[in-house]
């Protein structure tokens, strides 16, 4: 009988490890389709509509332009510099190009006229923190500003103002200006 027993114990880790390869090659022949019952955690894969792919979208690109305020933000205090687009110096697209492109979006131009052409105009009700807002005088755009949010009323903007000057939160100075965004 002690001859028995060792014959059972290579037999057991054989059909172990037999059941283990054919686990892993079962799951993994599932169609991509199919929902998939994970069998450790009792939980149900499932295909994502549409619609919901496209919410994911939506709250990605989100996050992307809450992170370029989050990166304009912190050049607060950098000089302005005519032509410049970072690290350390900004021009007003400059400041923008740097926040955004180091936040996700890697197409954003350079020009604040490109940008506000690259843009989703957006009513000004419907504006969020880190979106655009694009300051305009007889048909061009001359000064971009990643909007903030709003305080006491008043709509709050991250720029470069201009020569001489520093990166800053400040209201709006004028009242034209139209609002753009990354979100599509």
């Amino acid at each position: 009988m002690p001859t028995s027993n060792r014959l059972l114990l290579p037999a057991r880790v054989f059909f172990v490890a037999a059941a283990l390869i054919a686990s892993v090659f079962f799951v993994g022949s599932q169609p991509a389709n199919a929902a998939a019952a994970d069998q450790s955690t009792g939980t149900v894969a499932k295909k994502l509509t549409k619609a919901q792919k496209r919410k994911k979208a939506q709250r990605l690109v989100a996050r992307k332009a809450r992170t370029g305020l989050a990166i304009a933000r912190k050049q607060i205090g950098d000089p302005y510099r005519y032509g410049a687009s970072g690290p350390s110096a900004f021009d007003c697209s400059g400041l923008v190009q740097y926040s955004f492109r180091r936040a996700g979006f890697r197409a954003i131009p350079r020009t604040s006229g490109a940008q506000a052409a690259f843009t989703k105009r957006l009513a000004r009700k419907s504006m969020r923190p880190g979106d655009l807002m694009f300051f305009h005088s007889n048909g061009r755009v001359y000064h971009a500003a990643v909007f903030a949010g709003r305080k006491n009323g008043k709509m709050l903007m991250v720029h470069a103002p201009g020569s001489g000057r520093r990166v800053t939160v400040a209201t709006p100075w004028t009242n034209s200006w139209f609002g753009g965004t990354l979100r599509r």
